[in-house]
């Protein structure tokens, strides 16, 4: 009989050591549902409902997911621990309220098995809840337990007054990668390179642009402003000017239409202090993408607030865009490739290009 492990849940005993550009088959829900503990989690990063349509396809390794940078409360990076991102698995939110944040899924190597890229794939498979008939046994039975442990995991507590609180691996990732990965620490670079995730000269560029900030952030501590390199700025050099209520813009954009992104001296004239606009920040790594040309891919009206689980809604309009990610460049080579979302007033709508 099919059952979910006690305890933390353990991964499989063979490390696949994956690499950028491998293939990769997503076990099936009788094999996953064995790694999990009863929460439905593995080394306290939880398999998420949205994952389950990916089980039994075939796909590359986008990533190898080995650090990622905190956002919760930004401590610097984080080590993780035998995980990678797979090319095209970014979560939709349909178990968690419709989130748009679509982060890309951490696939732990024990959820996957290497396959050689030319054999022959198996099937799609359908939604656990529409099996085919030819699905094996005891995956019909681990979908029909493992779905209703995966969606109660997707609930926090409610909040004050009741309020609904999500869970997913984002929200969990203090839990899932609990320790500190410095600056200093060499091999986390080496592994960047040996892994195909990045390039020698774009990490050599991170390391630089970490030891930069570094300094930046100490310079604003202990010497007097004249002294200090743009003002102690962190590289990018993004500062706000607005004092009070930030300006806001209706484009009213639409799915597939094309935008230039402004300029980073017009954008900052929309952003405070804290470089934000109507709650919503802009990044020194979203100003490398200042005057590039790109088509709208969403707009965005909620996502879950990572520290609290609480569902946020959108009321300035705000989009994402195609093609456009954060790279790490200016993160440490962070992988995670968060999906950057855009005030309407920090674009201009233009003609689709040529």
């Amino acid at each position: 009989m099919t059952r979910f492990r006690t305890g933390t849940g353990s991964p499989s005993p063979g490390v696949l050591n994956l690499r950028v550009g491998e293939t990769v088959e997503v076990l099936g829900e009788a094999e996953i549902m064995a790694t999990l503990d009863e929460k439905g989690e593995l080394d306290e990063l939880p398999f998420m409902p949205e994952m389950l349509a990916f089980c039994g396809r075939r796909l590359t390794v986008h990533k190898v997911a080995h650090k990622l940078c905190d956002t919760i409360s930004r401590t610097g990076m984080r080590r993780m621990e035998r995980a990678v991102h797979l090319t095209g698995a970014r979560c939709d939110g349909q178990a968690h309220g419709g989130c748009q944040t679509a982060c890309q899924f951490y696939w732990k190597e024990a959820w996957l098995r290497r396959v050689d890229p030319a054999g022959s794939p198996p099937p799609p498979a359908p939604p656990p809840s529409g099996r085919a008939p030819s699905a094996l046994p005891e995956d019909l039975a681990a979908g029909r337990a493992l779905l209703p442990v995966l969606t109660a995991a997707t609930r926090k507590p409610p909040g004050p007054g009741g309020e609904e609180r999500f869970s997913c691996q984002a929200t969990e990732l203090l839990r899932a990668a609990p320790t500190c990965l410095p600056l200093k620490d060499v091999g986390q670079y080496v592994k960047d390179v040996r892994t195909g995730n990045t390039g020698p000269l774009f990490t050599l560029r991170s390391i630089l642009v970490g030891l930069f900030n570094r300094f930046q952030e100490r310079s604003a501590r202990v010497l007097p402003h004249r002294l200090r390199i743009r003002g102690g700025l962190r590289w990018g050099f993004v500062r706000g000017r607005v004092v009070g209520t930030t300006p806001t813009a209706t484009l009213d954009l639409r799915p597939g239409e094309w935008v230039r992104i402004k300029s980073k001296e017009e954008i900052v004239k929309t952003l405070n202090q804290d470089l934000l606009n109507r709650g919503l920040g802009f990044e020194e790594e979203m100003a490398r993408h200042c005057g590039r040309t790109a088509r709208v891919l969403t707009r965005v009206e909620r996502c879950i607030d990572e520290r609290s689980g609480r569902m946020l809604r959108m009321r300035t309009p705000s989009v994402t865009l195609e093609g456009i990610v954060c790279a790490g460049a200016y993160s440490a080579g962070c992988p995670r490739q968060f999906v950057p979302f855009w005030r309407e007033i920090w674009l201009e709508r233009v003609e689709e290009p040529a």
